[in-house]
């Protein structure tokens, strides 16, 4: 009985610490996609996305181009962008 119990609690305290794990490769994926999406609609290669870059290549960051540019900067960087999505 005993030997079950201390399985389960293994088993239960290894979850705990595999699911931060995960989180970390997803935020490491879903940041790696952003970079290479925003790589492909800034047309000019400046490292500055404009809401007419946006337009038709990335949609949610077009419908969300004000939220995201709160400065009124006129553009978005891929580093913004990657720390609004991993919030």
């Amino acid at each position: 009985m005993k030997s079950i119990i201390k399985k389960i609690i293994f088993i239960a305290l290894s979850s705990l610490v595999a699911i931060p794990l995960f989180a970390l490769a997803d935020d490491a994926s879903r940041d790696k996609e952003i970079a290479e999406r925003f790589a492909k609609c800034d047309t000019n290669h400046d490292g500055k996305l404009t809401l007419a870059e946006a337009n038709g290549c990335m949609p949610r960051i077009y419908n969300n181009f004000s939220y995201i540019d709160s400065n009124n900067k006129g553009y978005v960087t891929v580093a913004e962008i990657q720390a609004l999505a991993n919030r």
